[in-house]
């Protein structure tokens, strides 16, 4: 692990790695009220004589390390812990801490992220730093975990969460589903959301190279949820021949009966507001899709390198337009390029500065680099590139360096020149 990234200066702590997250979860939505109890095994990097946690908005009332109580304090997002014995470099320990509250997004650079309330149930918009509003955690991108999740509301509210849907109880009125995550997962791409849900599976998946899809929405946004979702199938059967196969153990689309400014993508999940129902969204369904590949899978190391997500899944949105008929990559980008110049070039794509880390400009200036790499290598040797990055790195962390080194074995020096141009320079570059 890196030293705490410069970007979100304030999460997280390098001195120990979290192998996995245990959460108890009971919340009630006519209260918003969270109460949990949140498992950390976790390993120390170095020495620690405590125990640094991310914990907002919420109150945590009792704390154990390795099963016997221990001291802590809590003030400006932090749960500190002082085990009863100090740790040492390389030992296993786990953390237990008690804790309950009413959730709200944090306010941020980037706007309010986190457990947010809907008009009637919540959902989780976690990037980059809104994990710490749900549950204790080390928020930061490099530490990723396995996660298990046990998670209880009311009769007549459903929950869709990272992982694999367990086995649901009934008790008192209330149901409790269990999700398990068994591949490493980043807790900003951790989600719950909870509504007035029916699940059910969307026709034409889990067959062949396309796996099973589940779409949890309102019954009253049933039929358009079908309707919109009726090109996931082609749209993961055209991304396993570009991309490799579906990297995560589950598919699930998830539609709020409120309206969202954009949809939000989690591990083997994505969520969508009732206003993406519609043809336009399309490229928004694509995108969020081909994060399971590219941030979800093959996830950065550093926000710096965000452009890893953003420019490959706003590429993937143009290669789905071509292979379904719509405009050809290359009119996506011969437009996307005029608009980019359009726009002041002063933006680093390797380094853009926390407050552009989610500028427009990161997310198309990353797929024009990549269209340029494509015409540079040609469709055989950039398509290969793109399916030896995410088989050689499926989940697991990577920098632009390495994208650097993946490129320049796929086409030498020119290739990499070629990338530099697009990354390492704010003047806009031509198209090739």
């Amino acid at each position: 692990m890196s030293a705490v990234d410069p970007y979100a200066p304030h999460s997280g702590d390098a001195g120990y790695r979290v192998e996995s997250y245990d959460l108890t979860l009971g919340y009630r939505v006519r209260t918003n009220r969270l109460e949990g109890t949140a498992v950390l095994a976790a390993v120390a990097v170095e020495g620690l004589s405590v125990v640094v946690l991310d914990l907002v908005g919420l109150r945590a009332s009792r704390v154990r390390v390795n099963g016997a109580p221990a001291r802590f304090t809590a003030a400006a997002g932090k749960v500190r812990v002082t085990p009863a014995a100090s740790l040492v470099a390389g030992e296993s320990f786990a953390v237990e801490v008690v804790y309950a509250g009413a959730p709200a997004p944090r306010r941020s650079r980037w706007g309010a992220v986190g457990w947010e309330e809907l008009a009637d149930g919540a959902l989780v918009a976690g990037q980059p730093i809104g994990a710490p509003t749900w549950f204790p955690c080390n928020d930061r991108p490099d530490d990723r975990a396995r996660m298990t999740m046990k998670i209880t509301v009311d009769e007549g509210y459903a929950v869709a969460a990272t992982g694999v849907t367990g086995v649901s109880t009934r008790t008192g009125g209330r149901v409790t589903t269990t999700f398990t995550s068994s591949v490493p997962t980043a807790t900003y791409l951790a989600a719950v959301h909870v509504g007035r849900y029916r699940t059910r599976p969307l026709a034409g998946t889990g067959v062949g190279v396309v796996p099973a899809v589940s779409v949890t929405a309102p019954p009253a946004l049933a039929t358009a949820s079908d309707r919109a979702f009726s090109t996931v199938p082609e749209m993961l059967r055209v991304f396993d021949g570009l991309f490799g196969p579906y990297p995560q153990e589950a598919c699930s689309l998830v539609v709020t009966a409120d309206e969202l400014e954009i949809p939000l993508e989690a591990q083997g999940l994505a969520v969508f507001g009732m206003n993406h129902l519609v043809p336009a969204a399309q490229r928004l369904i694509a995108h969020e899709l081909a994060h399971q590949w590219f941030g979800n899978s093959v996830g950065i190391e550093r926000w710096s390198d965000i452009w890893l997500n953003e420019g490959f899944a706003c590429y993937a949105e143009w290669l789905w337009s071509e292979a379904s008929g719509g405009p050809t990559a290359d009119a996506c980008v011969r437009t996307h390029y005029a608009r980019l110049a359009a726009k002041p070039r002063d933006l680093l794509l390797v380094d853009p500065g926390p407050d552009d880390m989610f500028d427009d400009r990161v997310y198309k200036r990353g797929a024009l680099a990549l269209h340029a790499l494509r015409k540079t290598l040609g469709d055989a040797a950039f398509f290969d590139l793109l399916r030896r990055w995410t088989a050689e790195h499926r989940h697991a962390l990577v920098n632009t360096d390495d994208f650097r080194a993946a490129v320049r074995t796929a086409g030498g020096p020119e290739a990499v020149e070629v990338l530099s141009r697009w990354l390492d320079r704010t003047e806009l570059p031509p198209l090739p």
